[in-house]
């Protein structure tokens, strides 16, 4: 065979890239629907049954879950996250200040209080301080130790992404303030911090979808039946019927409010990218 020959013949090609693609992601969904098949037949349904989905076991928990349980968690975040936001506000403006104390002050704080676990500071709150001020009573009682505890979970990761959103407000924004009279004060309140809230909305819905899952340390505070969160709530039931369907159905009560709001924290999301677009 001449070198001729040899040239015309058609040399083999391997697969191009694209089919390899398609080759690698239809293994990987043979590897997953190999797993769920295995997590299928292997699991044993009938004992989770009778231990998470006892029907008439679920249905004692109504109305009281929802009227309940529920309404005290909404209202532990909610209060939760205005006293966040009040004291990330200060502590963002603090941490930006050219006042070298305030800087260390926010500082120390901020690192003191992202490091901690919730659960410490939930103990101190609820222990610490009434022992040390006998004579200082939270308003709102119970409510009032859940507001303070949450507020200082998440002021120290508010202050910081509010500083961060700050910070991304181009400069020009403050000095053309400044040239109309603004005040640093007034152009910092009326000009700059609402077009950091638009950077930062996103983030700050995720924090609110966060506290509304650390709610659940109120029980370690030691709440009255009326005071109970979901998480409370379906505990006790828990150790009264022996059985874990109160657990489950709380849970699902938390999914109804955190699916909600983590779809509304996608759409903000996409809907920034597209403004920066």
């Amino acid at each position: 065979m001449t070198d001729t020959d040899t040239r015309s013949q058609p040399k083999k090609q391997g697969l191009t890239r694209r089919q390899r693609r398609r080759v690698s992601r239809g293994a990987q969904y043979a590897v997953f629907v190999a797993a769920v098949l295995a997590f299928a037949f292997s699991a044993d349904w009938g004992r989770l049954q009778n231990q998470f989905l006892q029907l008439p076991i679920a249905a004692q928990m109504f109305p009281d879950v929802i009227t309940l349980a529920l309404k005290n968690t909404v209202l532990y975040t909610l209060s939760g996250f205005v006293v966040g936001l009040g004291l990330g506000i200060v502590i963002a403006l603090m941490r930006l200040s050219s006042v070298a104390p305030y800087r260390w002050v926010a500082g120390i704080y901020i690192e003191i209080f992202r490091g901690l676990p919730a659960l410490l500071i939930f103990i101190f709150v609820g222990v610490g301080v009434p022992l040390a001020f006998p004579n200082v009573q939270y308003p709102g009682g119970t409510y009032g130790k859940v507001a303070v505890a949450l507020g200082l979970v998440s002021a120290a990761y508010m202050a910081e992404t509010i500083r961060a959103g700050i910070q991304a407000v181009p400069k020009g924004q403050m000095e053309a303030a400044r040239s109309l009279g603004f005040s640093p004060a007034r152009a910092m309140i009326s000009i700059i911090i609402p077009q950091a809230f638009r950077i930062i909305l996103p983030p700050l819905t995720n924090e609110l979808v966060l506290l509304f899952k650390d709610s659940s340390l109120v029980l370690f505070l030691g709440v009255t039946l009326e005071e109970r969160e979901l998480s409370k709530f379906g505990n006790d039931l828990a150790s009264t019927t022996a059985n874990s369907t109160p657990i489950l159905v709380a849970g699902l009560c938390y999914l109804l409010v955190t699916v909600p709001l983590g779809f509304v924290v996608r759409r903000m999301e996409s809907r920034s990218q597209e403004a920066i677009r």
